[in-house]
C-alpha cells in the first residue's frame, strides 16, 4: 500500500485534523519524516496550507482541535499540538493546550518540529530564560523560586509551586503564563526555574 493509501484507510478517507472529505492528501509530520504513516497526517488543503504557512490562519477553522486534539494517533497529537501553540495567543486554545496530555517521546518530537520552525525566523526572537538562565520552551514546566501575590486573584502563589505547561508572552522574554490555582496567569521569568 501507498502512505496515502494507508492513511486514508487509518483515517476513513476524512482529514485527520477537521474532518473535511475534500482535496485530501498525506502531509509530513517533521522535522524526521520518513514517508512512513507514523510520521505522516491525512490533511485536507486548508489544513495543510496553513500549518505550511502558505494560506493566512483562519481562527474559526481550528476550532476543530478541540476534537482532534484527542487523536490517539502520534502524528496526528503532533500536529494538533502545534497547532495550538501556534494559536497560544487564543485563550481557547491556551486553555486546551493546558489540558492535553502528550507522553513524553511524542512531545520531544512536537517541540523538536518548533524548534525547527523557529530556526528560520529572525536572529532577534525573543527568547525567554528562567532565573538561572535555562531557556524556556512553551510546554516547560516551571517551578516558582519566591512566594508571588497575584493580583485581581485574591491569592498568593507559593514557592515551590509547580507550573506545567507554560505558554510563552511572544513580545516580552520577562514573562511567561501559566495555570496556578486553575487561574492563567502571567509570571515574570525572573520568579522561575526550570524543573
Amino acid at each position: 500500500m501507498t502512505l496515502e493509501a494507508d492513511l486514508r484507510a487509518r483515517a476513513e478517507d476524512k482529514c485527520e485534523l477537521c474532518g473535511s472529505t475534500e482535496t485530501l492528501a498525506a502531509l509530513a509530520v517533521g522535522p524526521d519524516a520518513d514517508d512512513s504513516a507514523d510520521k505522516a497526517i491525512l490533511a485536507c488543503s486548508a489544513c495543510a496550507s496553513q500549518i505550511e504557512g502558505s494560506a493566512e490562519i483562519d481562527l474559526a477553522h481550528w476550532h476543530c482541535l478541540n476534537e482532534s486534539a484527542w487523536s490517539q494517533v502520534p502524528p496526528v497529537q503532533v500536529a494538533a499540538w502545534r497547532m495550538l501553540n501556534r494559536l497560544s495567543s487564543e485563550t481557547w486554545a491556551r486553555d486546551l493546550l493546558d489540558m492535553l496530555y502528550l507522553d513524553e517521546e511524542t512531545l520531544a518530537w512536537a517541540e523538536a518540529g518548533l524548534a525547527g520552525d523557529a530556526a528560520g525566523d529572525d536572529e532577534d526572537a525573543v527568547v525567554h530564560k528562567d532565573t538561572h538562565g535555562a531557556v524556556l520552551s512553551a510546554g516547560d514546566t516551571v517551578t516558582l523560586i519566591k512566594d508571588l501575590k497575584v493580583k485581581g486573584g485574591g491569592f498568593t502563589a507559593k514557592r515551590g509551586t509547580a507550573v506545567r505547561n507554560i505558554a510563552l508572552v511572544p513580545d516580552n522574554a520577562g514573562q511567561i503564563e501559566g495555570r496556578v490555582n486553575d487561574q492563567r496567569i502571567v509570571i515574570l521569568t525572573e520568579f522561575v526555574k526550570k524543573a
